[in-house]
């Protein structure tokens, strides 16, 4: 790796520009477009890892974010959606709605189509 694909995938993680990251990074601005669509396929391993690592050092600034939001934000709708953002990314998902039939209405024959409905769908 140079010192030029390094700074590339610097300025690239920072900005999504290939080509003003290749000029950023030292290559001709006459080039910059082709190098730059060159390197970000070359690199791409490398531009994940950096953008992983990116992300990681932003999580916990958002998470106070939301916090904040879930505890004084003016909207009361804002609240809430902060506070179901961190209930979800904190694994604690609303339960899924699961549609049941009355049998107590249904005669014995509507039943027995059911469960032969219920049958076909495992098979």
């Amino acid at each position: 790796m140079t010192e030029k694909q390094d700074k590339f995938i610097d300025y690239y993680c920072r900005t999504g520009n290939a080509t003003q990251s290749a000029i950023e990074a030292g290559y001709s601005e006459k080039t910059a477009n082709q190098k730059g669509y060159e390197l970000k396929k070359l690199l791409k391993e490398q531009i994940y890892e950096n953008v992983q690592i990116i992300l990681q050092d932003r999580i916990p600034a958002a998470l106070y974010l939301l916090s904040e939001l879930a505890q004084s934000a003016e909207s009361e709708s804002v609240r809430l959606g902060a506070v179901k953002d961190l209930l979800d990314r904190s694994g604690l998902k609303p339960v899924e709605r699961i549609e049941t039939t009355s049998v107590e209405r249904m005669s014995t024959a509507d039943i027995q189509r059911e469960l032969d409905g219920l049958r076909k769908q495992r098979h």
